[in-house]
């Protein structure tokens, strides 16, 4: 699910997709098993028909106050029909009912379509950048986005 909403032309077929930036795996195996024994992970995934996947994003506790957004994807079939925007709600939610007060996420700073919709969505750059984990070139970095958690 993931690999098909982000890589190669599967990912094409939506708008948010990193298939023209990156060409190699996006997580692997090793990467979603760990993710999915990690008692401070929660994976939310959104199911339709006969179980089939239709999209995830996990929340993972950074400290007692903060939470990360991340793996979040919605099959590229799928995207601009309001999927996303529920997905995100819930991971808000959960982040939320577990008492973190605020939520943070990267994005690469190259996606700038990706980063106003979750600038629409109450997410704001902190400022701070952080280095993408595989040398390219050109460089890549990501953008620290945080939204506060009050109260829907």
């Amino acid at each position: 699910m993931v690999e098909s909403a982000y890589r190669g032309d599967t990912a094409r077929q939506g708008w948010n997709h990193e298939a023209d930036i990156l060409d190699d795996e996006r997580i692997s195996l090793k990467e979603i098993e760990a993710m999915l024994t990690d008692p401070t992970t929660g994976l939310l995934v959104a199911r339709g028909d006969w179980s089939r996947l239709l999209g995830c994003v996990a929340v993972t506790r950074k400290d007692d106050t903060l939470g990360y957004l991340g793996t979040f994807c919605v099959d590229p079939q799928l995207q601009s029909a309001g999927l996303g925007r529920k997905l995100l709600d819930a991971a808000e939610d959960h982040a939320r009912s577990s008492g973190l007060g605020a939520i943070e996420m990267t994005v690469i700073t190259q996606r700038e379509v990706l980063i106003a919709w979750y600038e629409r969505r109450g997410y704001r750059r902190t400022g701070e950048t952080r280095p993408f984990p595989v040398l390219r070139d050109p460089p890549l970095q990501f953008a620290v986005l945080e939204k506060p958690l009050t109260a829907p």
